[in-house]
């Protein structure tokens, strides 16, 4: 593996470790526990930095996505399904709920956020060709973004069967839509996190950590 390649790798991981990858990732996962959520999640959003590492796809810059707020809704949609489910506990998942599809949210959230890294790992397309970028991009996210998505399922299957597990699970859900609504209204607002979203980031990914092992120890 070049130099380059590992360049591209470690971008995937920071990009991996993005306060709203991990928002969703953890969000989708106490409404539908799936080991598979970040990994689905990590290969649709690479399948997107794939795709604009082509020239033709400078086409999709035509396109004002940030008019449309998509990042905005995703959130929106993150927030709101899982503080449905905070606010009523005891009620089965309803068959309407809108929960979306970790790899669809994964493209959706490629397209709907340009941030430094992303734009960083595109920049090598001068010396990498699209797809070998976008492989080695897309596993830098799949180590962190698969790691995330294992630990958030495992955490909610505990909780099934705990109560210290389930009051862990309702923690991180309020974590998610506190996360999810502030990256919201910074959006709106138009202020710059872009500073502050490494610490975010490794701030969430440690709680689900620590949740995890409050939830294994014994009562």
């Amino acid at each position: 593996m070049s130099g380059l390649e590992l360049l591209a790798v470690a971008l995937g991981m920071r990009h991996g470790v993005d306060p709203d990858h991990l928002a969703a990732i953890d969000g989708v996962s106490r409404l539908r526990p799936s080991p598979w959520n970040g990994v689905l999640f990590a290969l649709g959003h690479g399948a997107v930095v794939t795709l604009l590492a082509f020239p033709a796809a400078t086409l999709l810059a035509q396109v004002d996505l940030e008019a449309l707020h998509l990042s905005v809704w995703l959130l929106l949609l993150v927030a709101g399904v899982n503080l449905y489910r905070l606010l009523r506990p005891r009620e089965e998942v309803p068959a309407k709920l809108p929960i979306p599809n970790p790899l669809l949210l994964g493209l959706l959230f490629g397209l709907g956020f340009e941030t430094a890294s992303q734009l960083s790992a595109l920049a090598l397309t001068a010396e990498l060709s699209p797809l070998r970028l976008g492989l080695f991009f897309t596993l830098g996210m799949l180590l962190v973004d698969g790691v995330d998505g294992l630990l958030a399922s495992r955490l909610q299957n505990l909780a099934q069967n705990s109560s210290k597990a389930q009051r862990a699970s309702r923690f991180l859900g309020w974590a998610v839509v506190a996360l999810a609504l502030g990256l919201v209204l910074a959006e709106v607002g138009g202020v710059d996190l872009e500073a502050l979203s490494l610490p975010l980031g490794l701030g969430l990914f440690a709680l689900l950590v620590s949740l995890r092992l409050y939830a294994l120890r014994p009562a």
